[in-house]
């Protein structure tokens, strides 16, 4: 029997340390995966991509998962200027994405002129199957300092 309880402790264990390491839902995690992947010269279409992982810097690292739109083949997120992710990026750092079986290192760079497109891109391709998260993104008039956009951008060596 007390074999039978490591054996389950144990294993109870390192579930528990998955569960709190990868990223679920809106839950961030400490591991991105995926092969690490040169950048190519131009990105694949992400129309029917919905969700990337997106490692940010930190003592320790979060993993979060979030949405990515494609404006004239630049990739772009955009995150709630109150969120961890987007405060640890703050004026651009180092971030690494995975999209789909796939590993990038990047950097993340703060946009803020030419946001209507980015924005707009960005509500017409999640609109259809998120109504109600996107019908209360703020307007671009009501949004200053509502958002964080970031270009990811291939890193300077």
């Amino acid at each position: 029997m007390t074999r039978r309880n490591s054996v389950f402790t144990v294993l109870a264990g390192i579930g528990l340390i998955l569960i709190f390491a990868a990223p679920i839902g809106p839950l961030p995690g400490f591991f991105i995966g995926g092969k690490s992947t040169p950048i190519p010269e131009i990105w694949s279409d992400t129309s029917k991509v919905d969700e990337i992982l997106l490692k940010v810097p930190g003592t320790l690292p979060r993993v979060v998962i979030i949405w990515v739109v494609q404006v004239e083949g630049q990739l772009y997120v955009v995150g709630s200027g109150e969120s961890g992710w987007v405060q640890r990026i703050g004026q651009g750092a180092p971030v690494e994405m995975r999209l789909r079986d796939r590993r990038y290192s990047l950097t993340a760079t703060p946009v803020t002129s030419g946001l209507e497109s980015i924005i707009t891109a960005y509500k017409d391709k999640y609109r259809p199957s998120y109504p109600d998260i996107v019908a209360g993104f703020p307007s671009l008039e009501d949004s200053e300092g509502a958002y964080g956009v970031f270009r990811l951008d291939p890193r300077s060596e």
